[in-house]
């Protein structure tokens, strides 16, 4: 159930910035945060990550549903001990679904963080991201207890 709850958490966050900035700022807007190192620029995304496969909704839709369908059965065969792994699981969720939802509403992805040395993201990339370096973490530190308890020194 936390699981669910977080992943919505993650979906609400992710939504409520796109929709503030989808209505408050006009496309290609910047307002600079922290001097020339971070701004909240409005882009549209029609592609995938950094804007690859520009033209392809569809097929990204399809690919995102697929993806969404994979994480939900990787989090019902993970063990809930693998509370790292189950975290991992649910930024990935929660963030996919925010990409999703905003591919299916409007048919470009909002993004808005702005670092100026790298693509326009947004919260939902970012718990994406987040997510995956959770589940590396994860499969690690299983990795490490699995050596040190087959091979004691």
């Amino acid at each position: 159930m936390l699981f669910f709850a977080g992943t919505i958490l993650v979906w609400l966050i992710d939504q409520t910035t796109k929709w503030l900035v989808h209505n408050s700022l006009y496309l290609g807007q910047s307002i600079p945060l922290l001097g020339q190192y971070l701004s909240l620029t409005y882009t549209r995304n029609t592609g995938a990550a950094f804007s690859m496969f520009v033209g392809y909704s569809d097929v990204l839709a399809l690919f995102g549903l697929a993806v969404i369908s994979l994480i939900i059965y990787a989090h019902f065969r993970v063990p809930n001990k693998h509370r790292l792994t189950q975290l991992g699981l649910m930024c990935l969720l929660g963030g996919s679904l925010g990409n999703l939802t905003d591919r299916f509403y409007r048919g470009f992805v909002v993004d808005f963080i702005d670092f100026h040395f790298w693509p326009v993201f947004n919260f939902a990339d970012m718990m994406i991201n987040l997510g995956v370096f959770f589940i590396i973490l994860s499969f690690l530190n299983q990795e490490r207890k699995y050596a040190a308890h087959n091979h004691p020194r």
